[in-house]
């Protein structure tokens, strides 16, 4: 039974090569397509996760500075009196 033996080896052999290559494949395919992933990710000009959190923290900035002018105005309304309270009914008639 030597020769059955051998052939049944031989078939082994052969299946163990295509299964490397068919994953040798499967890693180049996997490779190609990244790439191309990449490519259009990088085409579409998507912002980046280190740039939307620089915009975050300009955004919060600007609220506070925001909130910070309103008070100001408010504080500035009530110290001018009446007398501004006219003037602002006049410009916003205007």
């Amino acid at each position: 039974m030597p020769p059955s033996n051998r052939l049944f080896d031989d078939l082994a052999r052969l299946m163990t090569d295509a299964a490397g290559a068919a994953q040798g494949v499967r890693r180049e395919a996997e490779t190609v397509v990244r790439a191309q992933l990449e490519r259009v990710i990088r085409d579409l000009d998507i912002a980046s996760r280190e740039e939307l959190d620089v915009l975050r923290d300009l955004v919060t900035g600007l609220q506070a500075q925001n909130e910070a002018l309103a008070s100001r105005v408010a504080a500035l309304e009530a110290r001018s009196g009446p007398a501004a309270a006219g003037t602002a009914g006049l410009s916003e008639a205007v």
